[in-house]
């Protein structure tokens, strides 16, 4: 295996800070580097270009519909897949090099973890439950599609997954109002995920069957049976007391404590709040659940986009492996 046979996926969306700076900390370790763009309006189709990237354009949805997107435009070039965000780089951290985590996968691996780090504020961000955060990023092209969700997507593979030692990190250069800009869309997204628990209007997703992320399954495990049980505000307060006090988030300093309150407990709080406003306006108006999300929210949870993507990743469920 070479880098040939290593080829990278980054979504991107006016990225002119950070897509240079991501694909050269690819260059020489990936054959390709395909950038699926969805209507960038600032330098970073012409950056990526002018770097040797592939460029492909695709109306947004949602990460995981753009990502599939992705996967399925690399599908005829075998070798393995690679995921990476255009604001994440490869870190010269790591302990091994793409290449050499490829080449000692044995023939029942199907996909590699890697080690993700946050920094936030000028600081990396280490406690609180956030490091280590070990995500599937690198699989074997043909084995692995994105569940279908609106936020907290995962790659899922048909084999069997181990560590590597890969280190990405996440180092966003954009303003703090882009951020929580970012983080009111992306709650609005996970209240549509939390609320199709409850009524079901798209196929449910089962992180649990095939192979992915041991510690994502966890999670998922413990947010769905634990702490959307509890009543909402509440859960977000409980959580950030957890976060910052018991899996010590303080010792970030004064950097972590405004991620920890904003991430662990802001960003929760507006979910349950952004859930609860849907209700009541679908109440308020009786009027359908998914109508009252699009009218809160303007993302339409059952779009025929969503829909037809959602039901193809029942069919490909069904057709998995039980877990090892």
């Amino acid at each position: 295996m070479s880098a040939a046979h290593i080829h990278a996926i980054i979504l991107t969306l006016n990225e002119e800070l950070h897509i240079h700076r991501c694909i050269e900390s690819l260059q020489g370790a990936c054959a390709t580097i395909t950038v699926v763009d969805s209507g960038s309006t600032d330098r970073t189709v012409e950056i990526a270009k002018a770097m040797g990237a592939e460029i492909l354009h695709n109306k947004w949805l949602n990460y995981a519909t753009q990502m599939n997107f992705g996967i399925d435009a690399c599908a005829d070039r075998g070798g393995w897949l690679l995921r990476i965000d255009a604001d994440e780089i490869l870190d010269a951290d790591s302990r091994e090099t793409l290449e050499t985590a490829v080449e000692r996968a044995s023939n029942e691996i199907d996909g590699l973890l890697v080690q993700r780090r946050i920094h936030f504020l000028g600081r990396r961000i280490k406690y609180g439950g956030i490091e280590p955060s070990w995500q599937l990023r690198l699989w074997r092209n043909g084995s692995g599609r994105c569940e279908i969700r609106w936020m907290d997507e995962h790659i899922r593979v048909e084999g069997r997954v181990e560590k590597s030692a890969l280190v990405f990190s996440d180092i966003n250069l954009n303003s703090l109002t882009w951020w929580t800009d970012k983080h009111n869309s992306y709650a609005s997204r996970e209240a549509i995920d939390a609320l199709n628990k409850t009524f079901k209007f798209l196929p449910d997703d089962r992180l649990d069957q095939g192979g992915a992320s041991p510690q994502a399954k966890i999670r998922r495990l413990l947010k769905n049976s634990v702490y959307m049980k509890l009543p909402g505000g509440v859960r977000a307060m409980v959580y950030f007391l957890y976060r910052y006090f018991l899996r010590l988030g303080l010792l970030d300093g004064r950097p972590g404590f405004y991620f920890h309150l904003m991430q662990g407990l802001w960003y929760r709080t507006l979910v349950d709040a952004k859930m609860m406003e849907i209700l009541q306006h679908a109440a308020k108006h009786d009027t359908s659940i998914t109508d009252a999300i699009e009218a809160r929210t303007g993302f339409n949870p059952v779009s025929e986009k969503m829909r037809s993507a959602a039901s193809k990743q029942v069919t490909d469920q069904q057709s998995l492996p039980n877990p090892q």
